[in-house]
């Protein structure tokens, strides 16, 4: 990862909750105080999702603390916002959504030379067992893992 790359916020639970097959970057429209706090680390991106709607991409329940410093006293922490993205990137984002029952999840939320941007995830939801199952493989490793260091 360069080192330019300051991130502020990782979805954990991604990779937990859903299969990821790709990834792409876009970019945010914010208003100024958003881009303040998010400079201070205030976002979470639990429970955030992406949909494209009339040929946009938009981003829904991100929460950004709002700044304390601000003038502006409405600020929504969970607003929807705009995601920045070629045209053909939405169509053909739009194009697997529908065909093969996709989502878009966000991964982690970075500035990329003073820009903020977010990294989205085409994905496919996990079943509870697949969970279930990928916890006991990791589980497995860090049992390996600890008996071959106990050797040694």
């Amino acid at each position: 990862m360069p080192e330019h790359i300051k991130i502020i916020s990782q979805n954990r639970k991604a990779h937990h909750d859903y299969q990821i097959q790709e990834t792409i970057e876009a970019g945010l429209i914010l208003t100024g105080p958003e881009v303040k706090s998010l400079r201070l680390g205030r976002a979470n991106l639990k429970d955030s999702y992406a949909r494209p709607k009339g040929g946009e991409v938009f981003l829904y329940e991100v929460h950004i603390s709002p700044y304390e410093n601000s003038p502006l006293n409405e600020q929504d922490p969970t607003r929807t916002r705009k995601l920045l993205l070629h045209k053909q990137e939405i169509r053909r984002l739009t194009a697997k959504i529908r065909e093969k029952g996709l989502t878009l999840v966000p991964l982690r939320l970075y500035f990329l030379g003073g820009k903020a941007k977010v990294e989205l995830a085409l994905a496919k939801g996990k079943k509870l067992y697949d969970k279930r199952e990928a916890i006991q493989k990791k589980d497995m490793k860090r049992e390996t893992d600890r008996q071959e260091r106990g050797k040694k």
